[in-house]
This record gives C-alpha cells, sequence and structure tokens, in this order.
C-alpha cells in the first residue's frame, strides 16, 4: 500500500527527539524523503544513517543562516521541498508570573519567544519560496496552550497563542500557493525541555512520565486513557501535509489533546494561595 506522503520531501525543525522525530518516522514510514533539523548532533546520528530518504542538519531555529542551508541542502538532496513542519520548541515547567524574578522573566521571555515563535517564524521565510514552487505546504506544532491557560506559565502560553496567530496570519499571506495549518499537541512523553534562562536546560518532562505511579490517578483530560506517547499524535501531520486528504484546509489548528476543551473545571482559579 502507498504511504499518504510518496514522494513528498519534508524538512522538520527539532526533529531530533520527541513530537519531531515521532513525525520524521511517521513520514518515512507514508513514503516522504525528510531532511531532519536539530541542535543535537547526537540525536540526530540516531537516524538510519543508511537510508538514503534521510538528511540531517545540525543548526539552531534562531539562526537563520542555519535554516536557509537547511532548506538548499533539503532541495539539491531531493529536489524539491513540500513541507515544512516547524516544530522546536522549550516549555516554561508552569512557572508562573509570581513565582519568576524581574531578571528571570525579561531573560526567559526572550529565549523562549526567539525558540517558539521567530524560530517558527524564520523557518518560514527560509522555505516559501520552495514551498510556493511545490505547491505544498507549512504544518506547525501547537499546544493545548494555544487555546487554554495553565498548559504551561505565562511565557509558554503566551508563545503558544502566538504561535497560532503566526499560523493564521502565514495561512492568509501564502494563500493561495502554500496552505498552512498546525496541530495543536496536548501532553505527551517526550525529552522537551525548559529554558537555559531558567536553569531548565537539561530538565526533561520525560522524567514526570516515567515518575508516575501505578496507582496514580489519570491525567484531567477525558481521553485519559490514550496513549501519551508522540507516535499517537502524528496522524494529524500526515493528514495536514497530504495535498491529497487536506487540499483545501488552510488556517486550521487540529486539537489532537484529548479532548481538553471538553473537560469540566478542576479548579476555579490558579491564584487561590497568593496573601
Amino acid at each position: 500500500m502507498t504511504g499518504w506522503l510518496a514522494g513528498y520531501s519534508t524538512l522538520i525543525t527539532g526533529g531530533g527527539s520527541g513530537i519531531g522525530r515521532a513525525v520524521a518516522e511517521r513520514f518515512l514510514a507514508e513514503g516522504a524523503s525528510v531532511t531532519v533539523f536539530g541542535r543535537d548532533k547526537e540525536q540526530l546520528d540516531g537516524f538510519t544513517a543508511s537510508d538514503p530518504r534521510v538528511h540531517t542538519v545540525v543548526g539552531d531555529v534562531r539562526d537563520p543562516d542555519a535554516l536557509r542551508r537547511a532548506v538548499a541542502e533539503t532541495v539539491d538532496r531531493f529536489g524539491k521541498l513540500d513541507t515544512l513542519v516547524a516544530n522546536a520548541g522549550v516549555w516554561d515547567y508552569q512557572r508562573q508570573l509570581t513565582r519568576l524574578s524581574a531578571h528571570e522573566l525579561d531573560a526567559a521571555f526572550d529565549e523562549i519567544f526567539s525558540i517558539n515563535v521567530k524560530g517558527y517564524l524564520l523557518a518560514a521565510h527560509a522555505a516559501w519560496p520552495e514551498l510556493v514552487r511545490s505547491r505544498g505546504s507549512i504544518v506547525m506544532t501547537l499546544s493545548n496552550a494555544s487555546f487554554h491557560v495553565n498548559g504551561g506559565g505565562p511565557l509558554y502560553t503566551a508563545s503558544k497563542h502566538a504561535c497560532l496567530g503566526l499560523m493564521r496570519e502565514l495561512a492568509y499571506e501564502l494563500a493561495p500557493k502554500v496552505r498552512v495549518n498546525g496541530v495543536a499537541c496536548g501532553g505527551m512523553n517526550t525529552d522537551l525541555r525548559g529554558p537555559a534562562s531558567l536553569e531548565l536546560a537539561d530538565r526533561s518532562i520525560g522524567v514526570s512520565f516515567a515518575k508516575q505511579r501505578p496507582d496514580a490517578a489519570p491525567p484531567p483530560i477525558p481521553l485519559h486513557d490514550s496513549s501519551t506517547e508522540p507516535a499517537a499524535f502524528t496522524g494529524p501531520y500526515v493528514l495536514l501535509a497530504a495535498r491529497e486528504q487536506s487540499g483545501v484546509i488552510t488556517g486550521h489548528a487540529i486539537s489532537a489533546d484529548g479532548g481538553i476543551a471538553v473537560r469540566g473545571f478542576a479548579h476555579a482559579a490558579g491564584g487561590d494561595h497568593l496573601e
């Protein structure tokens, strides 16, 4: 059976681990060729070197020259670029405003927004000419925090709200040649890290999943028995990348969050502890 992405050429930022790596592996299974862009060379070297459909580029999404190089190498290697998956990001570990100093807030804002928002914008800027040529698309990794509060602290939530607005604006600006959509993921068991400015660069969200007791209460989402592994979230990326399946969809975010929008109230207010 031919995959939905047979013959596609894709560039994925932040593809060395987590949802980015899972999307890369799913796209390969669907028949695509994939360039994986990330900062950690060791992670990128973990991809099967013998697969001619895989190319890796080491770089930082805050570096426009590195992103332009990744696009150029993708086109040189695979002949075109059909899909950009803008994915690299960091989480703020729900650090609330009242628990940050002014200097921490200042430094962490610059770091989180430069990775989570500017990284998407720079990737789109590097890729759009090739995507126009191929009549391709951009798929952005969004979050339940793009729509709802308390999926992070104020910095992460604001950055993911900004990504939602960026997705919609680019869907308008690049239409009708390029489609731009997003996947709003819920919590998952990944190696997602925090900002170095808050000394959280070595902390992985996956540790929290590993520490859960067998008798622990389920997470507060309706589909609480669904998988939290990244592979379970990759289907919407395939759908949005495949022009034959979603060629009339742009400016849309698919929520893959276990039904967070339909859950009941857990806590009425987040500041009851303040004095």
